[in-house]
């Protein structure tokens, strides 16, 4: 059950999936931020269960930390 990679709201995540994100969001080393409720596509799960990759708008290969994001 722990090996789950699960969304903010405890919802189980899987690749290919949709999450909106529940906080703005600085890209390091870029100047662009996420805004709070982007939709980001086609999601990637990662060996940790707490990051999975994207690509969201102008940002390639991104990861992200599932405490900041919910199911879409």
């Amino acid at each position: 059950m722990s090996d789950d990679t699960r969304d903010s709201n405890g919802a189980i995540l899987r690749d290919g999936d949709s999450v909106t994100l529940i906080k703005d969001l600085k890209v390091k080393g870029t100047s662009i931020t996420l805004k709070r409720g982007t939709l980001v596509k086609n999601i990637r799960l990662t060996d940790d269960v707490e990051e999975i990759e994207c690509n969201a708008e102008k940002v390639k290969g991104l990861v992200l930390k599932t405490a900041f994001l919910k199911k879409a």
